[in-house]
């Protein structure tokens, strides 16, 4: 397995979005020349700067129409650049639990234009959001991207992402205060129950000192804890760095 990294100039990507698909596609074209990686399909993960999305709980008797009305309530459709899609999930109670996620055409076409640009056919772009909630090994959490540019705290509950939030912090205590409104969003939906044991994980360059997580576990009421490695990844793979490369790879097709 090979993987390799390069920056990226914010003419081409800038705050998770495309912003010129052919000097972004001429940088991935010389990083896998440059890596040796040959390839002609790829599988992209896109920022959720691109999208938006709900998970709705609704009675067990609602009929696929009104499914389509709630979720249509929820994330309307006022511009044709506009994509939706909703799928089922099961949350082991009675009830239709339904993810729904509405996205930016225009980006996803960026993408795959920047893919074309490289010599590659884009068979799959995802949200990082679903990528990190496929990879992380635990059922509930918040996990806190501090590599990210701003930063993100996505609030994971059985396995779906629920909650979004960018910020930027300059202290543990602006840290706590930014994820305090993405846990009391969340318990404060309709069969919003987090668990105060669910972990606060932590994805940094460089791993926290213990005073600061002890002090974010005394503010937020959660333990804390850096990113667990994934089953069935080498010792030698940088598994907080991958973590979204990882969870792109563990989706059940192409």
């Amino acid at each position: 397995m090979r993987s390799a990294e390069t920056t990226v100039s914010t003419r081409a990507l800038s705050g998770g979005r495309v912003v010129d698909p052919g000097l972004l596609g001429h940088g991935l074209k010389g990083l896998l020349s440059a890596s040796g990686i040959t390839c002609t399909r790829a599988m992209f993960a896109a920022s959720d700067a691109i999208a938006t999305f709900r998970v709705l709980t609704l009675p067990a008797g609602t009929s696929d129409d009104e499914v389509d009305a709630a979720v249509r309530a929820e994330l309307p459709l006022g511009d044709a650049r506009l994509g939706l899609r909703r799928v089922e999930v099961s949350n082991g109670h009675e009830g239709r639990n339904v993810y729904a996620i509405v996205w930016d055409r225009s980006q996803v076409e960026a993408i795959s234009a920047a893919a074309k640009e490289a010599g590659l056919r884009a068979v799959v772009v995802d949200l990082k959001s679903l990528c990190l909630a496929r990879a992380v090994p635990l059922r509930s959490y918040v996990i806190c991207d501090l590599t990210a540019d701003p930063c993100e705290a996505v609030l994971v509950d059985d396995r779906i992402p629920r909650v979004r939030h960018t910020f930027t912090f300059d202290s543990t205590t602006d840290l706590a205060v930014e994820l305090k409104p993405v846990l009391s969003f969340y318990r404060g939906q309709r069969n919003g129950h987090f668990s105060s044991e669910a972990p606060i994980l932590i994805r940094s360059d460089q791993p926290p000192a213990s005073e600061i997580t002890r002090r974010l576990e005394l503010l937020t009421g959660h333990p804390v804890d850096l990113v667990p490695r994934p089953q069935r990844i080498d010792l030698e793979i940088d598994h907080s760095a991958y973590l979204t490369c990882i969870g792109l790879g563990m989706r059940r097709r192409i």
